[in-house]
């Protein structure tokens, strides 16, 4: 019965799990910004390529 103790208490303060759900989350959110930044970079990227189509179609 004491082994079932020591394990159990063992267990209650093992806190790798919950390193690893850190880490996990971090990935998430800075995955996460990548995705943002990349999505706002394209769109003005559409734009600014889209403005100097438009200037060289009306100055042929």
């Amino acid at each position: 019965m004491n082994h079932v103790i020591r394990e159990l208490k063992s267990f209650a303060l093992d806190e790798s799990g919950a390193t690893a759900i850190e880490y996990g989350l971090l990935a998430a959110l800075v995955a996460l910004g990548i995705v943002v930044g990349a999505t706002a970079l394209g769109s003005e990227l559409g734009l600014f390529f889209g403005r100097i189509a438009t200037r060289l179609s009306t100055a042929a």
